[in-house]
């Protein structure tokens, strides 16, 4: 009684989440540019692509549960690893292509009420 309610209700729960965060990492791979990759020094886009995208089918079409889970670490390995490499050679995250300096804040920068 306890399992089938698990079964149910729990685990599709979990498929989903697992398809949701391949999907968006899918997305985040397609979207960098080619050359952020091996400026990195990682894996090429296009085995980025193929392996998320294999795993972004395997959580919605079959649902073999040792292919989810090796799905589900390369999709952690990409966004902890591939994902804040690629920010950083694009110049993404805090400020990185608006340009400014440490003394700016959140409205521009802070000229110390003069």
């Amino acid at each position: 009684m306890l399992m089938d309610g698990f079964d149910r209700g729990v685990l599709p729960l979990f498929g989903y989440a697992m398809l949701l965060l391949a999907v968006a990492a899918f997305v985040i791979a397609l979207l960098a540019r080619e050359d952020a990759y091996r400026a990195a020094d990682k894996q090429t886009k296009t085995f980025w692509l193929v392996i998320l995208g294999i795993t972004v089918l395997v959580d919605a079409l079959l649902g073999m549960l040792f292919l989810q889970i090796a799905g589900l670490v390369a999709t952690i390995v990409f966004f902890v690893d591939v994902r804040p490499a690629l920010k950083q050679v694009s110049g993404g995250g805090r400020g990185g292509r608006r340009g400014g300096s440490s003394s700016d804040g959140p409205y521009g920068p802070y000229n110390g009420g003069r």
